[in-house]
């Protein structure tokens, strides 16, 4: 079985590869959703997310600690399609971030997205299934201009190239066009 890791920005296009992907298997899928409804207009979203998605498909709601949830979970599934790493990153970051006191551990934090990463990559080797990973590229921007932002960052690109580095295939998509970077399309030198 494969991993595909798919990445790209805002509104490139990831997520709806990523269903074409899956669709395209035609086998059974665990759709694994790390969105949490924080607010109204994220509540909507996760409406229209769950409207898009073919009723066939099991979902998993799941925040954090994914791994250990998918093996749960995983039934009949044959291909499991978690979207996305940019919010489970961002659920394990906000309650440091949101302390009254403000002083972050930022080693800590670095600590629970490791743990958690290394986690879905060992249910990725236990479980017979294709993975199809959607994650954001939030490195390609400027420096952000505070510190919540910097770790967010960084934290998230540490966890792509963990996951890229486990992944058989990682696309990169660009207004809505995916480019194939691993296994490289062409070798340039």
């Amino acid at each position: 079985m494969t991993t595909t890791l798919i990445l790209g920005g805002a509104r490139s296009g990831k997520s709806t590869f990523a269903q074409e992907l899956a669709l395209k298997s035609a086998a059974p899928v665990l759709f694994v959703a790390t969105a949490a409804p924080g607010d109204e207009e994220m509540r909507r979203r996760i409406t229209k997310h769950q409207q898009e998605r073919p009723a066939t498909w099991q979902t998993l709601e799941a925040t954090t600690g994914i791994g250990r949830q998918i093996v749960e979970k995983i039934g009949r599934a044959e291909t499991v399609l978690i979207d996305c790493i940019t919010l489970l990153v961002s659920n394990i970051l906000l309650p440091h971030s949101a302390r009254a006191d403000a002083k972050i551990d930022t080693d800590l934090i670095e600590e629970e997205v490791k743990t958690e990463i290394n986690e879905l990559v060992n249910c990725i080797t236990r479980i017979p299934a294709h993975f199809i990973i959607v994650t954001n590229e939030v490195g390609l921007g400027i420096v952000p201009d505070n510190k919540i932002s910097r770790l967010y960052r960084d934290l998230l690109g540490k966890a792509n190239q963990l996951l890229a580095e486990h992944a058989d295939e990682v696309y990169f998509l660009a207004t809505g066009i995916p480019v194939r970077i691993k296994p490289a399309s062409n070798q340039m030198y």
